[in-house]
């Protein structure tokens, strides 16, 4: 018995081979998955070139390089050239041989603290350790909020006319407490003239020339000269008290005899 196959349609189908088209020599067939893959391989290469101008220059991690120095540049050193004042020295109490090769001037107030200081541990030191070699100028500056300031200084000049301004000199600075109290008293002419007693100067001549102020104006002057000195190193060339000029050399403040000896010593060596 003959047994009859039957296909069905989907064995059919399955045979049906599509029929391929001649294609021309020159062109080249591509299935879509070998497409697929070209494009993956561009995309990946695009991929690499970008990161590459993205992040090629910075491929080192900024805190790991050694950090940058940039050295400043060198700051020239400028030392100012000191000031050499002529201060006038004629015609002012002075102490000392007049040919000596220090002169020094000092600019005072005689109720300055600073000012009884220095001449308690200075004036003396400075004086016996260069004897016969300086002239001690004294000027007046007297300060305007000390307010016996200006009437000591015309005491001394008058105790000058009877030869004995230095005397005085040093009898004002020992009474510093009774100058410049707390209490801040202003002295009159009688505490001068007792003064002056006690270093048993003519009292009555004395007196006469404190109390008509025969130096007020000259003490004025002494002090307003200064105006006219050029400043150092922006400063005025006196601005205070006490301020010295040793052979023209500025020196400030009550300061000790090493001080003077730094100029002294090498003006002498000269």
């Amino acid at each position: 018995m003959t047994t009859k196959t039957t296909k069905t349609k989907s064995s059919l189908q399955e045979e049906q081979l599509p029929v391929s088209v001649p294609q021309e020599e020159d062109t080249v067939t591509f299935k879509r998955s070998h497409f697929y893959s070209v494009l993956v391989v561009l995309a990946f290469a695009v991929g690499i070139l970008v990161g590459y101008i993205a992040w090629g220059f910075t491929t080192v991690p900024a805190s790991s390089l050694p950090p940058v120095v940039i050295a400043a540049s060198p700051v020239p050193t400028v030392i100012p050239t000191p000031v050499i004042y002529d201060i006038p020295t004629e015609g002012y109490p002075s102490l000392g041989p007049a040919d000596a090769p220090i002169t020094i001037v000092e600019f005072s107030d005689y109720q300055c603290p600073y000012c009884a200081r220095w001449h308690e541990q200075t004036y003396k030191a400075l004086m016996d350790a260069y004897p016969g070699k300086i002239r001690f100028v004294y000027r007046n500056y007297p300060l305007p909020f000390h307010q016996n300031a200006l009437l000591s200084a015309q005491a001394a000049l008058c105790a000058g006319d009877q030869n004995s301004y230095w005397q005085y000199h040093d009898k004002l600075f020992v009474e510093k407490g009774l100058m410049n109290d707390q209490a801040g008293t202003v002295l009159g002419a009688d505490a001068y003239i007792k003064f002056a007693g006690d270093l048993s100067l003519d009292t009555k001549t004395f007196e006469e020339c404190l109390t008509s102020e025969k130096y007020k104006q000259f003490v004025a002057d002494d002090a307003n000269s200064t105006a006219n000195l050029p400043p150092e190193n922006g400063e005025p060339a006196v601005g205070g008290t006490p301020t010295f000029f040793i052979n023209g050399r500025r020196l400030v403040g009550a300061v000790p005899l090493s001080y003077f000896q730094q100029i002294i010593d090498p003006e002498l060596a000269r």
